[in-house]
């Protein structure tokens, strides 16, 4: 599994830059980089953030 960043707000960024640059969904950064969509959904959830499928980020 690929090393996420252990602050939230750093995960976010992190997240919304390879949602941007790299990504056209949540689901292919995830199978790419072998991250379980479910816990990074949940890291970011307990922080009051929810993927948008339709913009393709955390907010």
């Amino acid at each position: 599994m690929h090393n996420l960043p252990q602050d939230p707000f750093i995960l976010l960024s992190w997240t919304n830059t390879q949602l941007r640059d790299r990504y056209p969904s949540l689901e292919a950064l995830c199978e790419d980089l072998d991250i379980n969509p479910e816990e990074l959904s949940r890291r970011l959830g307990d922080c009051g953030y929810e993927y948008d499928r339709e913009n393709n980020k955390f907010w």
